[in-house]
């Protein structure tokens, strides 16, 4: 499998809207041909008898059923705030938008 080529790594870069300086481009040129040889490597060892994975070991849900509890009011959590507005903390803007 031949090589990236710097020029790719620049046609990757403005499609991602990357300003890279001529070394760079060598340098990322390396690095993802690095990458690109050990996706290789998996693909050859990876047969028709191994299913496709996300995660090496087997992995189950841990997380709780919901269930309803007792917790703080609106006022009780709202009793430290600095600022609350309409049962709810009221912080500074800062976006700029309404």
């Amino acid at each position: 499998m031949p090589g990236i080529t710097r020029e790719e790594v620049a046609h990757l870069a403005r499609l991602a809207r990357l300003e890279l300086k001529a070394e760079e481009l060598e340098h990322f040129a390396g690095q993802l041909d690095d990458i690109l040889g050990a996706v290789a490597r998996v693909s050859e060892v990876a047969g028709q008898d191994v299913p496709p994975t996300s995660h090496p070991l087997p992995m189950t849900n841990v997380m709780r059923a919901d269930e309803v509890r007792p917790s703080l009011t609106p006022e009780q959590a709202l009793s430290g705030a600095p600022a609350q507005e309409q049962q709810r903390f009221k912080v500074p803007q800062i976006l700029g938008e309404d």
